[in-house]
């Protein structure tokens, strides 16, 4: 407890993360969409520190004098001591102020600050582990400037409180150095994933089961990440308040970090609201087309289904085979398609893979396939000119219209050499791009092992593509955003799952998907709906289920997905954009805001007219979830949806 009385009303608060404008995973997103929520709430008393990459910094922030002497000072200081570090605003919006350290500039101290960190914490950090000693620099640069802020500050009549919000073991290594040398800040620890957990995950061991049995140091060791692992556990036992990003994560870290978090964060996104219902449904149907275009080219010579009757299904996300539910995805794919041939449904699936793996190049059969239908498009463009101007010519002169005097025997030859080049012996690829050793590939091997390949009485095609989308891309040109708009449902079965961003992302684009009740947006969604199915939010349970039920759990509702009609679908649709509320940062942010006081009063607490101790902040209560939605199943009123849409959905 602090013996000077701090300004509690107006804390400065500092968020130090890995990513802070250095785009590597999913915590950039959290920052970065969470940030303009947080501006407003605390202006230019919010600053954002993580670690300078000169490959991404010129492009992200403007650089700028410090605003306050205490930060002039102290960065005058460490710049005189040889650190290099950019202070600036991050263009994103709310603008935040931003401070990025080089970790370079600091190498000289490696070796005193590792032993430091032996003797003030019992951490050991191995030679050979560049990202370890990453962290350590960075740690040691944060601490060091914290300290010196902090100390500046209280020399003021009424000094602010200062809260230092951490995330991730990356970030962790201030955590226990604030504590041990006695820093006069709050501190708050996040973890979206324990790296113990990751790692047991990816592999065979029946993770959720045997939780409180794991030898975790041993655990740890076998795996080389004892040290890693240390860090995380200090930054968890040393921070004022700790949380995770979701229920099932704080279980995950009362076991595997032996120390139960005083909260949950979820994550939230930027919602933007669309003024008409139909704005969204449109954007689905501009997207669909831009797929429908590269399946025609990439199914050419076997274009034997009706895009009319074709669902687009995806699944994306890092390249974790067993965590992201790959595994089960591809067999409950198999499953589905041997359903649809048995029942003769007139309905095509198209599954789309989207994850990055080692790559040499384009595939060649795949690009080819784009090229013809791109020529065969052009060709039929000008045909359609030349036919339309003769039409126009010959109507005005008041003649009648002889139908083989239509098209020209050029125009005839022209368009058959085109048709007849569009045809090919061979199967359309399962995979867009040629992998690097495909045959140690876990999902070609899968999908060579259940024959998925895309024969022509398949009712589910495959397509692999290995590499995230831009819009620059020459086979599917669209922006990941936009091309799940045009998709029709997610399928995201994953194993470990801290949070996942990927449902989220399409509940809050009207997106239906699929999820599981060991991921962290999962078990949200369990708990805020009453029946999560009638939302378009759909739960595999992996967690007292065995394998196999859960696969056909999985394909049954892939399966009645399929049997749905297009209006039930675009009802469905409705129902899931609405849900995009709940995950709202101006919602699921209130949440930071309870660990902020909390840390605050933990720290502070002398500072506070009341005794309240905050304790209480987090706890769930009993909320009420969204009921039942009035129409089940989906079935709108005809005259609710407009026809000029309908047709493209």
């Amino acid at each position: 407890m602090t013996t000077k009385l701090k300004d509690v009303q107006n804390p400065l608060l500092f968020e130090i993360a890995w990513e802070v404008a250095n785009k590597v995973g999913g915590i950039y997103t959290v920052i970065k969409t969470k940030a303009p929520v947080t501006v407003q709430e605390y202006g230019d008393r919010y600053c954002l520190i993580g670690p300078l990459s000169y490959k991404s910094a010129p492009m992200e922030v403007e650089a700028l004098e410090p605003p306050t002497p205490e930060l002039k000072e102290t960065l005058d200081n460490m710049t005189s001591q040889g650190i290099k570090s950019l202070f600036g605003r991050w263009l994103i919006e709310g603008a935040p102020y931003v401070l990025l350290f080089d970790t370079g500039s600091a190498y000289g101290r490696l070796d005193e600050w590792k032993g430091d960190l032996w003797k003030v914490a019992g951490i050991p950090s191995p030679s050979g582990d560049h990202e370890t000693n990453e962290a350590i620099l960075f740690g040691y640069l944060v601490s060091w400037f914290l300290g010196e802020i902090a100390a500046r500050f209280n020399k003021k009549e009424n000094p602010p409180a200062v809260i230092a919000h951490f995330h991730e073991w990356l970030a962790g290594v201030a955590v226990p150095l604030i504590r041990k040398r006695h820093i006069d800040i709050a501190t708050v620890f996040t973890t979206h994933a324990t790296l113990l957990g990751r790692y047991l995950c990816a592999g065979s061991v029946d993770f959720y089961n045997n939780l409180q049995y794991f030898n975790v140091d041993d655990e740890a060791g076998k795996r080389g990440i004892y040290h890693r692992y240390c860090i995380e556990r200090a930054a968890a036992h040393c921070c004022d308040v700790f949380t995770t990003v979701s229920d099932i994560t704080a279980y995950e870290s009362e076991h595997l970090l032996k120390r139960k978090p005083d909260g949950v964060l979820p994550n939230g996104l930027n919602v933007v609201k669309f003024s008409a219902m139909h704005e969204f449904q449109n954007l689905h149907a501009i997207s669909k087309d831009k797929i429908s275009n590269f399946i025609r080219g990439h199914f050419y010579g076997h274009y034997d289904f009706d895009l009319e009757n074709t669902l687009y299904l995806f699944t994306a996300g890092r390249y974790e085979y067993r965590n992201k539910g790959v595994d089960m995805f591809v067999e409950a794919l198999a499953r589905l398609n041997h359903r649809l041939r048995e029942i003769q449904s007139p309905m095509t699936v198209v599954a789309f893979i989207i994850m990055p793996g080692r790559t040499e190049s384009f595939a060649v059969e795949a690009l080819k396939g784009q090229a013809l239908t791109k020529a065969l498009r052009e060709t039929v463009r000008e045909i359609q000119d030349r036919v339309g101007k003769k039409i126009y010519e010959t109507a005005l002169r008041g003649h009648e219209i002889e139908a083989k005097e239509v098209m020209s025997s050029e125009d005839n030859i022209l368009l058959k050499r085109r048709t007849f080049a569009l045809k090919r012996t061979t199967l359309p690829p399962i995979v867009t791009h040629n992998i690097i050793n495909d045959s140690e590939d876990p999902v070609m091997n899968q999908l060579r092992r259940l024959s998925l390949f895309n024969y022509p009485g398949d009712r589910v095609k495959v397509i692999f593509h290995p590499e995230f989308l831009n819009a620059n891309n020459p086979l599917i040109g669209m922006d990941y955003e936009e091309f799940v708009r045009g998709c029709h449902l997610g399928v995201f079965p994953s194993y470990y799952e801290p949070w996942g961003y990927t449902p989220a992302e399409c509940t809050v684009m009207g997106v239906p998907s699929i999820t599981t009740n060991l991921s962290g947006f999962g078990c949200f969604m369990e708990d805020s709906i009453e029946n999560t199915e009638d939302y378009g939010i759909y739960i595999v349970d992996r967690r007292m289920k065995s394998v196999d039920e859960s696969i056909n759990q999985l394909a049954d509702q892939m399966f009645r997905f399929a049997q749905k009609s297009r209006r039930q679908r675009i009802n469905q649709r409705n129902r899931t954009e609405r849900l995009s509320d709940l995950l709202d940062w101006k919602r699921m942010g209130l949440e930071y805001v309870k660990a902020r006081q909390l840390a605050l009063r933990r720290v502070y607490g002398d500072s506070f007219d009341t005794e309240d101790t905050a304790d209480g902040y987090f706890d769930q209560g009993n909320h009420n979830k969204i009921p039942k939605p009035l129409s089940v199943p989906g079935s709108p009123n005809p005259e609710a949806v407009d026809d000029e849409y309908e047709d493209h959905l």
